[in-house]
């Protein structure tokens, strides 16, 4: 039995890896490191391996990347597209180098590893039929990417046509980069221009190759190395040196600078060492080294986990750091009154950025660093995007450093704050406290909710200062003639965000939900949600055990639901939003009393008639649930081509493995 601390932790961090996930794949604006990243993921790793009943097909360890962003097309992956596990140092690649030889391929000889250079980018896939570039699509969650044809083939980099004689059909997997020159003068055309900035070259990358105008991508200085393959037929390598060799005979551009490690692990930490030191000295931003097992047989062999194959991993290069001065702190009022701490320090350069500003995260963690005001601290730029604390030099005190204390009252509207015992954060308890309202706007009309493009902080606080609107229900009752509050706003871009606005009265249930700002729901349960309730007005009926019987669904966030839905403002907001023409409806109106209720499935290999989401929403449609692994639990399991390891542990345990005709009849559809 899963005990409930277990259950909560494992759910706030499938929402809270999962949000991160969208930030970096499909909004190019990740909020923390690389390294924070991988310890939120590993810490998830450890209770699944403990308790392995709380793995769930939507569980971020079952995922890659992100969904596909709606704007784009999907791309489906005819061979999944995984990512890397990671070492973070030499001791984890020497157990990742025992474990493959001893335990999967029971073998004493050393192995061969090809190593390669980790470009910090973005991977893609193109896919030529015939010499010919059919498609090119993100690596989205894996599974589905974005199609992103029009755009690809406006990069000079990658060929229309390969360099004969070519396979038949090729899919070729790259990473796509920006060089630091060409990223530095990006930016300050940006500048010149009065547009926003790029945080960093991976960013910039992943922005460029998600515009909607491939005329605007064509403008950006995108590069691409290509490094592997998916499908190919008419041709066949025995190594992976072999298959870049052959990629790069039919034109595609590889990185030169892949090394063969034959003399096994110690040769690929030297490798790596030595790599590391001329980081700085590239004319791209690395952040590790690749390593793979070089002959394709063996990988073969190894095979795949769930979101990684066996035979490969990435050995990280440490995050920078730089040491300087915390001069004071700051206070940030978020949409739900939280007050965060950030740290004003004194100017310095990390990984050739200047750094001002480092979040704090909460007073627990200037407990945890014994933080003062006038510290000399360590910065890091961890994964380069965004500046930590990391370290006090308490050994530099002066003595006349000063503590930082909890704030008393809200910096915004002077309301006095308080702070529950079980959070880590003070907050400001005042509904209309400024600071809130515009967050909680810039919250609702962001991409990931109603996705009303044309209104950021700016535009916003422009409109409340003038008297526009006080909530985000007043967005709906501005007529065009109002859009004139905000500067540099003429008859064109009036016109345009009037269309904007109305136009997100028909978002999905899900985007209302998580633009509402519900406390502790995030975007996956508000799918979650939306895909359990035909309505708003049903959601809002619901009681606090009708929400807990939902698998997902656990007591903090059925509370946090059900007191959403008690509030007399909120109802007040709810009813003014309706009046307004915001009456979404469900997605996927999941049976509560189906042929499968209480059924537990799990879905593994490549099925021919459904992708695996939707066969999943199949069962769900039934009554049941999908799960992500095999367990005495599990009901059933839907076999498909390469099932693997699943299939196996389905036999040993006698759980009933089902072909796609029967699941069909199962499940009541015709095939």
């Amino acid at each position: 039995m899963v005990d409930l601390f277990t259950q909560q932790r494992h759910a706030e961090l499938c929402e809270e890896i999962a949000r991160h996930n969208q930030l970096y794949y499909n909004q190019d604006q990740p909020e923390i490191s690389d390294a924070e990243y991988d310890e939120l993921f590993r810490e998830l790793q450890e209770i699944e391996t403990r308790d392995p009943d709380l793995i769930t097909a939507d569980s971020p360890s079952q995922r890659v990347g992100a969904p596909v962003a709606e704007k784009f097309a999907p791309s489906p992956h005819a061979v999944p597209m995984l990512s890397l596990k990671n070492a973070k140092n030499a001791e984890e690649f020497y157990d990742f180098d025992s474990s493959i030889r001893k335990n999967f391929l029971a073998r004493t000889a050393e192995l061969d590893y090809a190593c390669e250079m980790k470009m910090d980018g973005v991977a893609i896939e193109l896919t030529y039929e015939g010499g010919k570039l059919f498609k090119a699509s993100t690596r989205g969650d894996g599974f589905v990417g974005e199609d992103i044809t029009e755009n690809i083939k406006t990069i000079t980099d990658i060929p229309h046509t390969l360099t004969a004689p070519y396979p038949e059909l090729l899919d070729v997997r790259g990473e796509i980069y920006i060089d630091l020159a060409d990223f530095q003068a990006l930016n300050r055309t940006q500048e010149d221009a009065g547009d926003k900035t790029f945080a960093n070259p991976r960013n910039a990358a992943a922005g460029s190759l998600r515009q909607l105008d491939a005329k605007v991508t064509a403008q950006r200085p995108l590069r691409i190395f290509c490094y592997g393959i998916g499908r190919m037929q008419g041709a066949e390598t025995a190594t992976q040196i072999e298959t870049l060799q052959l990629l790069r005979k039919l034109g595609l551009r590889v990185n030169l600078e892949e090394t063969v490690c034959a003399s096994g692990a110690d040769e690929v930490i030297n490798t790596f060492r030595r790599l590391q030191e001329r980081r700085d000295s590239l004319p791209f931003e690395i952040d590790g080294v690749v390593v793979k097992v070089n002959q394709t047989a063996l990988q073969e062999e190894l095979g795949m986990v769930s979101r990684s194959p066996r035979w490969a991993i990435a050995l990280k290069f440490p995050p920078r750091q730089e040491q300087t001065i915390v001069e004071d702190i700051g206070l940030q009022v978020g949409r739900t009154g939280a007050i965060t701490p950030v740290a004003h320090l004194k100017p310095v350069v990390v990984s050739g950025v200047t750094v001002s500003r480092a979040s704090l995260h909460n007073w627990d963690e200037i407990e945890r660093l014994d933080l003062r005001i006038g510290d000399h601290v360590i910065v890091e730029r961890a994964g380069d995007v965004i500046p930590d604390v990391v370290k006090v030099l308490t050994e530099k005190r002066s003595g006349n450093e000063q503590p930082i204390p909890l704030p008393a009252a809200c910096p915004e509207c002077n309301t006095p704050v308080h702070k529950n015992p079980d959070e880590v954060v003070p907050r400001c308890n005042n509904p209309h406290c400024p600071a809130q309202a515009i967050e909680r706007m810039k919250h609702f009309v962001s991409r990931d909710a109603m996705d009303i493009e044309g209104l950021g902080e700016k535009q916003l606080t422009q409109l409340i200062n003038s008297g526009k609107i006080t909530d985000v229900a007043d967005l709906y009752l501005l007529r065009e003639e109002d859009m004139f509050a905000m500067d540099r706003m003429g008859d064109v871009q009036a016109k345009r965000l009037t269309v904007a606005i109305a136009a997100s009265k028909a978002q999905p249930l899900s985007k209302l939900l998580f633009g509402l700002g519900i406390r502790h729901a995030g975007k996956n349960t508000t799918k979650i949600l939306a895909r359990r309730f035909a309505s708003l007005d049903e959601l809002a009926k619901c009681t606090f055990d009708q929400l807990i019987a939902i698998h997902e669904i656990g007591d903090k966030v059925a509370q946090s639901i059900v007191d959403y839905f008690a509030n007399p403002e909120k109802i007040l907001l709810l009813d003014k939003l309706g009046q307004a023409g915001v009456q979404p409806q469900g997605e996927v109106v999941i049976q509560q009393d189906g042929p499968l209720t209480g059924k537990v499935f799990v879905i593994t290999g490549t099925l021919s008639k459904w992708s695996r989401k939707e066969a999943e929403e199949l069962v769900e449609k039934a009554g049941g649930r999908a799960a992500g692994s095999v367990s005495k639990k599990t009901d059933y399991v839907l076999a498909g081509e390469n099932a693997g390891s699943k299939l196996a542990k389905a036999e040993k345990l006698g759980v009933e493995v089902l072909d796609e005709a029967t699941f069909a009849q199962l499940v009541g559809v015709t095939l």
